[in-house]
């Protein structure tokens, strides 16, 4: 039985799909060093394009804010230390300062906001090879909901819920690695500005 769940820990499947959430949790938090919150959000896609290449885009922070869709700007503070403005459910914004916490070129990104954070959160970014098809991108997020099941239920009613942005944001993301650019719905720029508030 203990093979057996030891097996089971170390599937591709994200964490979050575990039949123990909490237990996923507790593991999925371990690896990410500093646990920020009791949700766990964790995604994946497949890109066709190098692992190199998607690490670096990813590194580079300046490159997510037009595929991060709630992400409103990302100011880099330094190497390792990063200001990031996220809209929030009801037209308002969240803020925090976030550390690399680990980084390993090519392989992965983790972080963990600082002290002071409006949304406490951690998470990390992985990049691992799929073969011929490019390279598996998998998110995995950890972060304490604000106001528990009320601000849950209004995060999804103002489609700002995190499960659902994180799978939409790597639909952007390998869109744009894919193809050069994010597709949209918006025959003008300014349909597009509204869309985005």
């Amino acid at each position: 039985m203990a093979d057996t769940m030891n097996r089971a820990s170390h599937d591709d499947a994200p964490l979050s799909t575990a039949n123990n959430q909490r237990q996923a949790i507790d593991e999925a938090t371990d690896s990410l060093i500093v646990q920020r919150g009791d949700t766990l959000v964790a995604r994946a896609v497949t890109i066709n394009r190098p692992r190199a290449e998607l690490y670096a885009f990813w590194r580079d922070f300046s490159n997510l804010p037009p595929i991060l869709d709630n992400v409103v700007r990302i100011d880099v503070l330094d190497g390792e230390r990063s200001h990031w403005v996220v809209r929030s459910p009801g037209g308002g914004t969240v803020e925090w300062d976030s550390r690399i916490t680990e980084d390993r070129e090519g392989e992965l990104i983790a972080w963990a906001s600082e002290e002071g954070a409006d949304i406490p959160n951690s998470g990390r970014i992985e990049f691992r090879d799929a073969g011929n098809r490019g390279t598996v991108v998998v998110a995995t997020i950890n972060y304490a909901q604000p106001y528990g099941t009320f601000g849950r239920i209004l995060s999804r009613i103002f489609q700002r819920e995190p499960k659902m942005q994180a799978q939409r944001d790597l639909r952007r993301f390998k869109q744009l690695m894919e193809t050069g650019e994010v597709a949209t719905s918006s025959r003008t720029r300014k349909q597009l500005e509204e869309e985005r508030s």
